[in-house]
């Protein structure tokens, strides 16, 4: 994988180990680095189920990149994508399910890994069914729609005996490793406080799966607002303890099943704040942090490249990598490593109860434990 022209490997792994201070998270290194060529002896298959927006645009791309697994098998309920997919990426006709004969997957060696990218209802389902078909599973975030079913697909997947990750392809990310990693150091002393946000100008279908809350779970907040979530919790490395919330709504017409606008103020030990908001009403991503001797943060915080960071030492000197590709490698390396992926299906539960808190305040008007 080419991570960007300038960069060497070396230099690569130099930069991450010394560019603004030691970077003492030795697993985040060691994942970076082993997503480089020659890091794994067998390239493993994985199936995308579900070939929407997400899988044609991002994950189907950066498994042409990726080195330690690749493209073997889709799942889709539509004949002509089938049809075109497999003239695009040579996928053979026996590695091509429905949603009818997914389960005979389990029958088929090629595959080793099943990546769940459907609507949010059906992520319980189809991650219980490949962990029993003797699949391992990368779930796509938000995880479930709420923490119950979280539980649920974290013991169906310990009982198969089959390892569970949650998309959270940001924790492969350089600028997003040296928050995790200033969080842990405190450099630059306690923090005090965060602000973030996450959103976008909605103008998609108005019938879109999104905006029905029975397939989605929610709207910005589910879609947009976890990664505020998880970078309130990795900027601090806590876990928050109480949250209140609020929303607003300019379009009810619109979002008359969903959220479109959350403003939240989450807890954490010690006395910390997080202020965050999510929005289908503003293009907005940062992730600001402040402590005692110095403000730092990302922005763009959030997207699938052109992240940028700063701290009060200056401008944060990382490439810009193909996230996707390296969580991918990543897990693909764990499951032939038999080693634990750091976005277990744990991580998503932990942010599914901090959003079932969320919703919890908005509709009871109170501070909410988040449980």
């Amino acid at each position: 994988m080419e991570i960007n022209n300038k960069y060497s490997r070396r230099r690569f792994i130099r930069t991450l180990t010394y560019g603004t201070g030691a970077l003492v998270l030795a697993p985040q290194l060691a994942s970076l680095a082993s997503c480089f060529p020659a890091a794994s002896n067998k390239k493993l298959g994985i199936a995308l189920v579900g070939l929407g927006g997400y899988s044609s645009g991002q994950l189907a791309p950066a498994l042409q990149e990726t080195k330690n697994c690749y493209l073997a098998g889709i799942v889709t309920g539509t004949p002509s994508k089938a049809e075109s997919w497999s003239q695009k990426y040579n996928i053979p006709e026996k590695n091509i399910y429905n949603y009818s004969n997914f389960d005979s997957i389990a029958k088929n060696p090629d595959i080793d890994i099943v990546y769940v990218v459907l609507p949010v209802s059906m992520h319980k389902e189809y991650t219980i069914r490949a962990a029993k078909a003797g699949k391992h599973v990368i779930c796509e975030k938000p995880m479930a729609l709420n923490a119950g079913e979280c539980r649920e697909m974290i013991a169906a997947c310990k009982q198969a005996g089959k390892m569970l990750s949650i998309g959270y392809r940001l924790h492969f990310e350089p600028h997003t490793l040296e928050v995790m990693r200033l969080a842990k150091e405190k450099p630059y002393g306690k923090i005090t406080s965060i602000d973030t946000a996450n959103g976008f100008t909605y103008r998609g279908d108005p019938k879109s799966w999104r905006l029905k809350k029975a397939l989605s779970g929610g709207g910005a907040l589910m879609d947009m607002g976890i990664y505020t979530i998880q970078g309130s919790r990795y900027a601090t490395g806590l876990e928050p303890l109480f949250v209140t919330a609020t929303e607003e709504k300019t379009n009810r017409e619109l979002f008359k099943e969903v959220d479109e606008t959350i403003h939240y103020k989450l807890e954490f030990p010690g006395g910390i704040v997080a202020n965050g908001k999510s929005s289908y009403n503003e293009n907005v991503g940062f992730l600001k942090i402040h402590a005692e001797k110095g403000d730092y943060g990302l922005q763009p915080a959030f997207g699938y490249g052109g992240i940028q960071g700063e701290t009060p030492a200056g401008v944060m000197d990382f490439p810009q990598i193909n996230q996707q590709a390296f969580q991918m490698d990543d897990f693909a390396l764990c499951v032939s490593n038999k080693r634990m992926t750091r976005v277990a299906g744990e991580e998503g539960l932990r942010d599914m109860q901090i959003i079932d808190a969320i919703y919890r305040s908005i509709a009871s008007g109170n501070r909410e434990r988040i449980v």
